[in-house]
């Protein structure tokens, strides 16, 4: 077992990644990773606002995190890549102009290296919007229907 030497959680791997507190919004979030990556979390989360500005911003999961009844996208950082969550159905309908990404069952991760494919990020948070609009509007109590 090792202990946080910080918070003094105890874990069965040694130096294992946790949040000693919890991040309470989006910028505590941020400004909790490391400083290399803070300026693409906020880009990605500039990205997010403009495509979906009426979205909440929350935590949930821990991450980053755009909801509008229901969660709709969440991002985070991971030691390699950035990771972007919109669900099963975003990533099945963006599948071809995904093809080039690292993707798993809603979930899309996007290397640090690269610059990211702004475009793309505001079309796939807007249709996560969109899906959730849509749903609703047929009568579906929640979203997630």
């Amino acid at each position: 077992m090792w202990k946080c030497p910080k918070c003094g959680r105890e874990f069965s791997r040694q130096h294992q990644d946790h949040y000693c507190v919890k991040p309470q919004s989006i910028d505590e979030y941020i400004a909790a990773q490391d400083e290399a990556v803070q300026p693409r979390l906020q880009e990605i989360r500039s990205l997010i606002r403009l495509a979906i500005p009426d979205a909440e911003e929350r935590i949930s999961w821990s991450m980053p995190t755009y909801w509008k009844g229901r969660n709709l996208i969440h991002f985070a950082a991971s030691k390699k890549h950035l990771g972007l969550y919109p669900g099963d159905d975003a990533v099945a309908h963006f599948a071809d102009e995904l093809k080039d990404f690292d993707v798993s069952k809603g979930t899309i991760r996007l290397p640090y290296e690269t610059d990211l494919p702004s475009e793309l990020i505001q079309r796939i948070a807007r249709w996560c919007y969109d899906s959730c609009a849509a749903k609703v509007q047929k009568g579906f109590e929640k979203c997630s229907s």
